[in-house]
């Protein structure tokens, strides 16, 4: 069975986003490529994570993959975002721990800090771990749910 991921970079992250695709194809993950779709150095991550956001709030996926520079910028943006739950993850169990605990949506990795190898493990963990369904993981996401909420415009 193939499970769906949306995969972006900007240009700090599009030659690692390339390798990562082809990776995780040959694991068995359909990519859906939401850009950039070549190397533009004056692309913003602004926009591409947007691309990658809508992906998942539209249901085309239930999760999404973002690699910038430092995978701040990319975070930073997409936790804008209402329904998307974004972390910066450079370690394996950040990546599991945040969809188990925090049902994270939203993977992003910094090019600059890290390669290949990582980032096909970070990927992995992230999605192949599933939400807990924990009384108090639950609690705590209703909680940021209406923090969302009381904060939207």
């Amino acid at each position: 069975m193939k499970r769906a991921v949306a995969l972006g970079a900007d240009h700090g992250g599009y030659a690692l986003k390339q390798d990562l695709a082809a990776r995780l194809s040959e694991i068995n993950y359909e990519i859906l490529d939401v850009g950039a779709h070549s190397y533009q150095k004056t692309d913003d991550y602004p926009d591409l994570v947007l691309e990658a956001a809508d992906s998942v709030l539209s249901g085309k996926v239930q999760r999404a993959i973002f690699i910038c520079g430092s995978g701040v910028g990319a975070c930073i943006t997409a936790n804008k975002i209402p329904g998307i739950r974004a972390g910066v993850c450079h370690d394996t169990y950040s990546a599991h721990q945040g969809v188990e605990h925090d049902d994270m949506n939203f993977l992003c990795m910094g090019a600059r800090v890290i390669g290949i190898e990582l980032a096909v493990e970070l990927a992995k963990a992230f999605l192949e771990a599933d939400f807990s369904n924990d009384e108090r993981h639950v609690r705590r996401l209703a909680k940021v749910r209406n923090i969302e909420q009381q904060y939207r415009k």
